[in-house]
């Protein structure tokens, strides 16, 4: 099947507090989002890609390419006011059948093996969500009030989230609600089963400074054992 990625890069970075968005801060020497798409190259080679970008930032996207002579073959789109708006744009530049992976620009972290399980599910299953366990202690608060929850009931979801082109582009003809905090909530709410599979503890999503210094600390050490992330080429 036709392998399809679309990268979700309409944010504007509020609470990274920094003058540009967020993906398009410089991690290990080159903006955030080329990483990102770079990492969908490197495990799938024949992949389609998409970018939704902030609606004012297509024409600064292009320059950095230029910058930084970046030629991994990209469409690009403008983002919407919501991300169920913005991957709605996206999934308009996609008029073929097969499997579209919906993935977080600020997640350039993201593991080969992540990427091809990721794909390999959907294609059996029609979907295929990672999730990784909560190590922490989980309360509910309501009002006032909290209680303990049982962490292992719970499970941290992220992207790239794959599913079939036809199960994804008829979820997104639904009207856009406040629960739809990803795709898979959409897709949900469209009558499919979601089916869960393993994430990594190191696709993390950039949102605060700390994370971009983690992901910095992530890009070193695999650069340290020859997995060539800081590979610019």
């Amino acid at each position: 099947m036709k392998k399809f990625v679309l990268i979700v890069a309409g944010g504007l970075g509020i609470r990274m507090k920094a003058d540009i968005p967020k993906q398009f801060l410089l991690l290990a020497g080159e903006p955030i989002l080329m990483h990102t798409i770079r990492a969908f190259f490197q495990a799938t080679p024949d992949i389609t890609a998409v970018v939704v970008l902030p609606f004012n930032q297509t024409d600064h996207w292009r320059k950095l390419c230029e910058d930084y002579s970046f030629t991994y073959p990209h469409r690009i789109t403008r983002g919407g006011k919501t991300r169920f708006q913005s991957v709605k744009n996206g999934l308009a530049m996609i008029r073929d059948e097969g499997l579209i992976a919906v993935h977080d620009g600020i997640r350039p972290l993201v593991d080969n093996q992540l990427i091809i399980n990721a794909f390999e599910v959907a294609e059996k299953q029609g979907n295929a969500i990672p999730s990784i366990g909560v190590s922490s202690s989980v309360r509910i608060i309501s009002g006032h009030t909290n209680r303990p929850a049982d962490r292992k009931q719970f499970g941290l979801i992220q992207t790239p989230q794959v599913f079939h082109s036809s199960i994804l582009q008829n979820a997104y003809r639904q009207v856009d609600r406040e629960e739809f905090t990803d795709d898979a909530t959409v897709v949900e709410a469209s009558g499919h089963r979601i089916h869960l599979i393993e994430g990594d503890p190191s696709n993390i999503k950039i949102t605060t400074a700390i994370d971009l210094q983690l992901a910095e600390v992530f890009l070193r050490k695999n650069a340290n054992q020859g997995l060539g992330y800081l590979d610019n080429k």
